[in-house]
């Protein structure tokens, strides 16, 4: 009977030392919405950091940031926490021992008998229903998952530096067009001035004119106002005080050409959110099987070598714990183990969903930002010549000054909007490098 019930025992654990295995998501291949664009070769998620930001400059800020940004070494310290889990959870394999040594003393009617004695000890539990490699195999997922969640603060910082240092960029290449601008139009007061002279015009355009350079004027300071708090927020990124942040200029950057998705079942293994949502699904699915294994007996050894002077004495034996009337409490921690597990999965699958959505957005951000910089460039040169025009009839008495106004308002809200759609596709490029899963290497 005892044989009988230990093979059923042994044949109901065996899936207990079952290994995590990826459920089947058949939706993963369907991730991409098709783009006309979109081609499935080596996606750039593939990139280092490194060959994807050309600028050297960037680059060094990159390095200080993973160096120092508190977030990020917050997360290595989570990585190091799971390691010691692990390295815990693989020495309860072996046999613990302990050493104990007394002094005492007996009384009788002859007097004291002082004695004196050593005791090691071991104790060792069998792993026959896979208590102990659950717990290990949980651990080692454990320390992937923290791993993945180092990576996505890592990626998600390199990014956030890479779009702040943009946005410098972008100020400061719209604060050089307002300053010439605004030279621009102080020439134009001067010339309105000698126009009035010579009764061309009236004040009325000079005073306009003059509102125009203020406005224009006024504009500059917000410019350095906004300078100034986003090299703040660069530095507190960086981990640093503020500082004045070296940078290079919009109009010398540049990125891969073939800016590629790669296959959608590439952000299994790219995307470190999706790989820590996934180690979170292995990690509560080995938590379910401990819940499984408290239903089984633990076997453990136990031993004791204990010297006393003029004897040795050695103590062994072997116990067996099943539980009994704990079953409801085993029962309780089963199906909150089940539902954990349930839910990690659940997560699991929405994260990459999520990371789906990401990409289809970055992708058509892309695209959007690509069309309406082309679209500003042309309208650009169509309005840089109706101000030249604009401003050789008045010369000649052939306009007025409100068309030569409205003119240069235009050019300078087009300039400044060509700015700002350059910057977005830049900031739709790294949000598409991020969402395919770049930046953590």
């Amino acid at each position: 009977m005892i044989i009988v019930t230990a093979a059923l025992l042994s044949l109901g654990s065996c899936s207990l030392y079952r290994q995590y295995e990826r459920p089947k998501l058949h939706y993963v291949d369907s991730l991409y919405r098709r783009l006309p664009d979109l081609q499935d070769s080596t996606s750039i998620a593939e990139l280092s950091w490194t060959e994807f930001f050309a600028d050297t400059t960037l680059q060094e800020w990159i390095r200080l940031g993973v160096s120092f940004n508190t977030d990020l070494s917050i997360a290595r310290l989570k990585v190091e926490q799971a390691q010691a889990t692990l390295y815990a959870a693989q020495r309860a394999f072996f046999p613990s021992s302990a050493f104990s040594a007394g002094i005492g003393s007996q009384y009788d009617g002859n007097g004291a008998d002082l004695s004196m004695y050593a005791a090691p000890s071991f104790s060792w539990e069998a792993d026959i229903f896979g208590k102990l490699t659950n717990a290990k195999r949980s651990a080692a997922a454990a320390i992937e998952q923290s791993t993945a969640y180092r990576q996505a603060v890592q990626a998600q910082l390199i990014s956030t530096i890479a779009q702040t240092y943009y946005t410098l960029l972008m100020l400061d290449e719209q604060l050089a067009i307002s300053q010439r601008t605004q030279k621009t139009w102080e020439e134009n007061i001067r010339t309105l001035e000698a126009l009035k002279m010579a009764g061309k015009t009236n004040e009325a355009a000079v005073l306009q004119a003059k509102a125009n350079m203020l406005d224009v004027q006024n504009s500059t300071y917000v410019l350095h106002q906004k300078i100034f708090e986003t090299e703040n927020a660069f530095a507190s990124l960086i981990g640093m005080v503020p500082i004045c942040i070296d940078r290079g200029n919009l109009e010398d950057q540049h990125f891969p050409e073939q800016l590629s998705g790669g296959l959608p079942a590439e952000i299994l293994s790219n995307r470190p959110d999706v790989r820590q949502a996934e180690m979170k699904l292995a990690q509560t699915f080995y938590a379910t099987n401990q819940a499984r294994a408290a239903f089984y007996p633990s076997v453990k050894l136990d031993g004791t070598l204990r010297f006393d002077p003029g004897r040795f004495i050695a103590d062994l034996g072997a116990s067996l714990l099943q539980p009994l009337y704990a079953r409801g409490l085993n029962k309780a921690q089963l199906r909150r183990a089940e539902a954990e597990q349930t839910i990690a999965l659940y997560q699991f699958r929405q994260s990459l969903l999520d990371a789906g959505v990401e990409v289809n957005n970055a992708l058509i951000a892309l695209k959007t930002a690509q069309s309406r910089v082309k679209i500003d460039k042309k309208q650009i040169v169509h309005l840089q010549a109706a101000v030249w025009n604009t401003q050789l009839l008045m010369k000649h008495g052939n306009t007025n000054y409100l068309e030569v106004l409205t003119a240069q308002q235009k050019l300078l809200q087009a300039e400044l909007s060509e700015v700002a759609d350059r910057y977005e596709e830049i900031r739709s490029v790294i949000n598409l490098y991020h969402a395919l899963g770049g930046g953590y290497d």
